[in-house]
């Protein structure tokens, strides 16, 4: 199994920025795809970013690309989200995720780290 858990999340103002961590844990070796997921208060879970283990090829929402960026330390077994130019509707509690086949779907989960955007 791999544990995750997310850390930096807070409250920060329009147009400010953040950074997020992902610490994984276990059998880390078994974890291809990282990914950063976002909840809304009263929203359904949202896709925000993918990386590959590599860290060669990264995806995104169309509601972050060109403001948030995804990487991935495999030394340290740290993913990370640099949210810049922060709006209120970014507002959401951010789940850190990992795949174990490249391209497949989430199959580990982080606890959350609340991110809150003031106007």
């Amino acid at each position: 199994q791999v544990q995750l858990v997310e850390s930096g999340g807070g409250l920060v103002q329009a147009g400010g920025s953040l950074r997020l961590s992902c610490s994984a844990s276990g059998r880390t070796s078994s974890s291809t795809d990282m990914g950063w997921f976002r909840q809304a208060p009263g929203k359904e879970r949202d896709f925000v970013a993918r990386i590959s283990w590599s860290g060669a090829t990264t995806t995104y929402a169309a509601s972050v690309k060109g403001r948030f960026t995804i990487s991935r330390d495999n030394g340290k077994n740290t993913v990370y989200l640099q949210m810049n130019s922060l709006k209120p509707e970014d507002t959401a509690v951010y789940y850190c995720a990992a795949a174990v086949i490249p391209t497949g779907p989430f199959r580990y989960w982080g606890q959350g780290t609340q991110v809150t955007v003031s106007s």
